[in-house]
This record gives structure tokens, sequence and C-alpha cells, in this order.
């Protein structure tokens, strides 16, 4: 267990490092995404909905390895598992590209450490006291 924590962990602080960046300097992260920015409605968008994303993401993962308890991963689980059918309805839609293999790889792989901390993280439950 504490190999899966020390993962969660350090995915979570990897998604607060994107949100950060997405936060600083929207353009720059905006071009890594494969999006373009336009005005200012556009980076108000990358910080809010973007950043929002990898933060609760990322910090969710970190509080839930730091306290062993897997429950606080459901809401990464939902987010990225959305993530992940969005960039599948996208294949659908509109065709196969090189360029969308490395995130829907990466998704899966994240979904897939969330799960197993989902599903194996459970507080320890403090001995009951007689008295």
């Amino acid at each position: 267990m504490l190999a899966l924590r020390i993962v969660l962990g350090a995915l979570g602080l990897l998604s607060l490092m994107v949100a950060g960046r997405v936060l600083a300097d929207p353009s720059a992260a905006a071009i890594q995404f494969g999006l373009e920015v336009k005005g200012a409605l556009g980076q108000a968008t990358l910080r809010a909905d973007v950043a929002a994303l990898f933060a609760v993401t990322g910090g969710l993962s970190v509080f839930a390895a730091l306290k062993g308890d897997g429950r606080f991963l459901l809401g990464p689980v939902c987010l990225i598992g959305a993530a992940l059918a969005g960039r599948l309805l996208n294949l659908a839609a509109a065709g196969f590209t090189v360029e969308q293999v490395a995130p829907i790889l990466t998704e899966v792989v994240v979904l897939a450490v969330l799960l197993a901390g989902f599903r194996s993280l459970r507080p320890v439950s403090a001995p009951a006291s007689s008295a």
C-alpha cells in the first residue's frame, strides 16, 4: 500500500504543477495542450476550467495519499474518467490521429492508478475501547 500511496502522491504533485503552470501562463500551456487562446476569455477559460481539473485531481490525490484513504479519489476518478470519455468520443467523431495517443494512454494509466487507490486505500479504524 505504501508504494501505491507514493505513486498517488507523485501523480497528485504533478497534477498540481500542471495546474500552477496553466494559472501562471495559460497561453504557453495551451500550446502544449493543442489549444489556441483567443483573448482574455480564452485565458480565463484555461485558468478556470483546465487548471481546476488538474488542481482538484492533484489536491485530492495528494490528500488521499497522505491520509491513506481512497474515498478522496472518487472526484479525481470521475474527472479523469470524463476526460477520457471525451477523448474517446472525439476519436469516434473526428477520427484517429497520432497526437491523440499519448494523452489517451496517459489518462488510461492515471485512471488505473486512481481506481487502484480508490479500491485499495481505506483508513485504519481505531480499535474499539472497552469500558
